[in-house]
């Protein structure tokens, strides 16, 4: 068997072990299960899991809630992190900490940003919120949907896991920050963000 042959067998070998081995939010930051994940999940099974048509529904939804209020929801998907930091047991919401301050989620007007970091790999769901709304909601309205979306996640069902995500993190943020008279600027983009 040549190289590249034995290559194809291995990488499709590794992403039929991927769908079979279920996560685990206690599994622990360095185990010999997230480094195979990691290893079998890439960008590839990010597509299959958000199809264009899926990315441009879950991008009408955040358009549609940020026309009730005046916060800015930014949604990044990542398929798994590079296996040198998976070694170095970073953990999810360290990422999305760094991809919260790489997107500039922090930089809106009125600290109303709210960044819903995807890692596939894990199938962690982080919500990242800027100071003016986190003052405002609180760690336990975040957490709770997390796990929502975590659960969808478990069950193969992406799309209608970040869609109800975001219609909950719209209703939060119309509730303290509505829409009053002008339609204001869309600081951040509403496509989802494939990483």
């Amino acid at each position: 068997m040549d190289g590249r042959r034995r290559q194809l067998w291995r990488g499709r070998r590794l992403r039929r072990m991927e769908l079979t081995m279920p996560m685990s939010p206690s599994q622990p930051l360095c185990s010999p299960r997230r480094f195979v994940r990691h290893l079998a999940t890439d960008n590839g099974s990010a597509r299959r899991a958000f199809p264009p048509a899926a990315l441009s529904r879950i991008e009408a939804a955040i358009a549609e809630g940020e026309r009730r209020h005046r916060g800015q929801v930014c949604v990044v998907v990542e398929a798994s992190l590079p296996l040198g930091r998976v070694l170095k047991r970073l953990a999810p919401r360290t990422r999305a900490l760094e991809v919260f301050g790489a997107m500039h989620v922090w930089d809106t007007e009125e600290n109303c940003g709210v960044l819903v970091y995807l890692l596939l790999a894990d199938r962690d769901v982080e919500i990242v919120a800027d100071r003016g709304i986190h003052a405002k909601v609180g760690d336990e309205a975040w957490t709770a949907i997390c796990r929502e979306m975590e659960a969808a996640f478990g069950e193969r069902r992406f799309e209608e896991g970040v869609l109800a995500g975001i219609a909950k993190i719209n209703a939060l943020l119309a509730e303290h920050f509505p829409r009053t008279g002008d339609a204001g600027t869309n600081e951040l983009p509403d496509r989802p963000v494939l990483l």
